[in-house]
């Protein structure tokens, strides 16, 4: 025995009537939002009119004042260079010219020009100061602070020395004394060279080599002292003493 059952008949919309309210339709995602772009700007998001902006920079009113002759110096208008400028090292109080000829008095204790060491000055010291640290780091030795703070207390040295033996005559300042044990110097600074192809094993050699040139920077130090202070020359030995103990201690670190 068969049962029949009833199919409803399917209805589909036509030209947007809506028969069957029942059915139900496919709703599509709607798009997020966006705001509305403007057409005059290429730049996304932003509205800049560049005509208005060169416009608005042109018509304000500029008010400072530009002088080149106030701002370079003086003369010679707007073409002025700076050709009558001093050069960076003359500024820095760095005369490369006096260094030279300070360091080659120097090179012969025998005949040391007196004349040029008048003017003190800290640049050739501090160069030979790494030149003799750079030769101990080439040796295995890292000794920047300990030259620094000898040639510092060795400076102290000999300018109380030189004053207490000189009483109210002397006239031998801080700086000077710093100046003279910095480019007295040079001679352990070639020995600090020297030793580096000296071999280890050659004790007696090492020590006779660091001896003359001990007495090399003592005698060029000594010469220079008696010659720039007043009231030295009477007491010569004992400045020659105090500079034989202060070079001899440099000599020490580069023989050791």
């Amino acid at each position: 025995m068969t049962k029949d059952f009833a199919i409803p008949p399917v209805v589909f919309p036509s030209g947007g009537s809506t028969a069957n309210p029942n059915v139900q339709q496919r709703r599509f995602p709607a798009a997020p939002f966006q705001p509305p772009r403007p057409s005059s700007s290429a730049i996304p998001f932003m509205s800049f009119d560049i005509g208005s902006a060169a416009a608005s920079s042109s018509s304000a009113p500029f008010t400072g004042t530009l002088n080149s002759s106030a701002s370079f110096g003086g003369g010679g208008g707007g073409s002025s260079s700076f050709e009558d400028e001093e050069p960076l090292l003359d500024e820095l109080g760095i005369h490369p010219d006096q260094i030279w000829k300070k360091t080659r008095s120097i090179l012969n204790p025998f005949r040391i020009n007196q004349t040029v060491h008048h003017d003190s000055d800290l640049s050739g010291p501090i160069f030979l100061y790494l030149a003799l640290c750079l030769f101990q780091l080439l040796a295995g030795k890292i000794q920047f602070g300990v030259i620094l703070g000898w040639i510092v207390v060795s400076s102290i040295f000999l300018y109380a020395v030189f004053n207490m033996l000189a009483g109210r005559n002397g006239n031998l300042n801080l700086h000077t004394c710093t100046s003279l044990v910095g480019y007295c110097l040079l001679p352990v600074v070639i020995l600090s060279a020297v030793s580096l192809f000296v071999p280890q094993g050659a004790g007696a050699v090492r020590f006779v080599v660091a001896g003359v040139f001990v007495l090399w920077s003592t005698r060029a130090c000594s010469a220079l002292v008696v010659s720039l202070a007043d009231g030295g020359e009477e007491h010569r030995g004992l400045i020659s003493y105090a500079c034989f103990l202060i070079y001899t201690l440099f000599s020490l670190l580069v023989i050791f």
